[in-house]
């Protein structure tokens, strides 16, 4: 028996760019532990997430520091925010993280404060 494969499927499949390999890894590698889809979270809600930090940030905020890192999973971003703290060890650009707590949505931005996280 013969199996059809789409060949168009195969040629998009060969032209992906690095970046959309890197998300499709990221999104699987969230599925393999039952992580919850960035894409998918609303507002409130408790959600356990896996991904990668891309970008990491110290923003002045009045007196306080605040460390922030964006976090993907091939599916969306989320801000991550530790308030009072300018660095955490381990938390560095390229870092897969599992993190933990109540995400917020405002503006169209997703975030959680002071998550508790799991360095991979």
């Amino acid at each position: 028996m013969l199996v059809s494969v789409n060949l168009w499927d195969r040629v998009r499949g060969l032209l992906r760019s690095n970046d959309e390999l890197a998300q499709a890894d990221r999104h699987r590698a969230a599925q393999d532990v039952g992580a919850d889809v960035i894409g998918a979270c609303c507002d409130r809600s408790r959600v356990t997430l896996r991904g990668t930090i891309d970008v990491l940030t110290v923003r002045p905020r009045q007196d306080t520091p605040w460390l922030e890192a964006e976090l993907s999973d091939g599916t969306g971003r989320v801000t991550l925010i530790w308030m009072g703290r300018h660095d955490i060890p381990g938390i560095e650009a390229g870092r897969e993280l599992v993190v933990r707590g109540r995400i917020s949505v405002a503006d169209g931005v997703r975030r959680l404060y002071n998550p508790a996280y799991e360095l991979l």
